[in-house]
């Protein structure tokens, strides 16, 4: 699998990424390692994780993993902390003091004196970004974190953060992880431009549209997926639009057309837009993560990236302006 670096050169990862906010909640420990071990072989290095996925339990069979079965060095290891573990609706709390506190039981679960990329995974309004952000050094400084960057920031909030870390002569915010997809676009406005601005690379979560890329729901939708609080709350707004049908219509022409699966198209898109650094693509089993793994050989022809490009176009109008 072909690398490329955070901004500033300090990490170098994968061009995809293995999302794992689903390990230590659904599927078991040996499911997780076949997938591991799938994206080890294909040359993968990322895992995105969180200390709220499975309320730590994603880090506890990651660190699990890494320990027993892999090699902790032959890995780039991504974590957030701002949310507060618990029952949803999440709670927000990016005080410097629970940010840290929050670091350290990442570290224990993860089995490491560091991880590569730590990053803040919401903006918190009761709290003041300069407070943030002093957590956010006191991880570079320490050697907890290498590399740092922010989760589900806007473009002011994203532009805000990246100033205050300039004008204090901090370390710079290196990735902003969002949600992007051909179905999501929305980041195009404001918060491409602000990365671009700042040198910030983006790493989109949820770049399969939330699974309706795949294509698994282009004939209908099954009553017991209906019936699914999962469903209604993540992906039901995504498979039930108009427009997201059409769009997806369209990659599932051009995977025919290309001979490879739709998720290989949907991701070949997303990773190389400006910015990207790496898309982080969760599955919950091997054969799923293999489909989008042959996403790594495929180039996207001109013509077909145009039709993507066509049929998922947002208006961006002022003041909004491409880079």
């Amino acid at each position: 699998m072909e690398k490329r670096k955070f901004s500033g050169g300090a990490v170098e990862v994968s061009r995809l990424g293995l999302g794992t906010s689903t390990w230590g909640r659904r599927g078991s420990e040996d499911d997780s390692a076949a997938q591991l071990r799938l994206f080890a072989d294909a040359g993968g290095t990322l895992i995105e994780t969180a200390n709220v996925y499975g309320n730590g339990g994603s880090e506890t069979m990651i660190g699990e993993l890494l320990s027993t079965v892999f090699t902790r060095a032959d890995f780039v290891l991504a974590t957030k902390a701002g949310l507060v573990p618990g029952k949803p609706p999440l709670k927000t709390d990016a005080s410097a003091e629970r940010l840290l506190t929050e670091l350290e039981g990442s570290l224990r679960r993860l089995r490491t004196d560091h991880v590569e990329l730590w990053q803040v995974h919401a903006w918190d309004y009761a709290v003041p970004i300069e407070e943030t952000l002093r957590a956010v050094d006191t991880a570079i400084f320490s050697g907890k974190a290498i590399a740092v960057g922010v989760c589900n920031y806007c473009g002011w909030q994203t532009a805000e953060a990246a100033t205050v870390q300039q004008l204090r002569g901090q370390a710079p915010l290196a990735t902003a992880e969002v949600e992007y997809s051909l179905l999501q676009r929305g980041i195009e406005r404001e918060v491409v431009p602000a990365a671009h601005e700042f040198g910030i690379d983006i790493m989109p979560w949820a770049p399969l549209g939330r699974g309706v890329l795949t294509g698994k729901y282009a004939s209908g939708i099954r009553a017991a997926n209906r019936e699914s609080k999962f469903f209604r709350w993540y992906v039901e707004k995504y498979a039930t639009d108009e427009r997201c049908a059409t769009i997806v219509q369209e990659v599932l022409r051009c995977a025919r057309e290309l001979e490879v699966s739709p998720p290989a198209i949907a991701l070949s898109w997303v990773r190389d837009r400006p910015r990207v650094v790496a898309p982080l693509v969760g599955a919950r089993t091997a054969e799923q993560l293999a489909e989008s793994l042959e996403s790594e050989s495929l180039v996207l022809p001109g013509e077909i990236r145009q039709r993507l490009d066509a049929v998922s176009e947002i208006p961006i109008t002022y003041p909004e302006h491409r880079i």
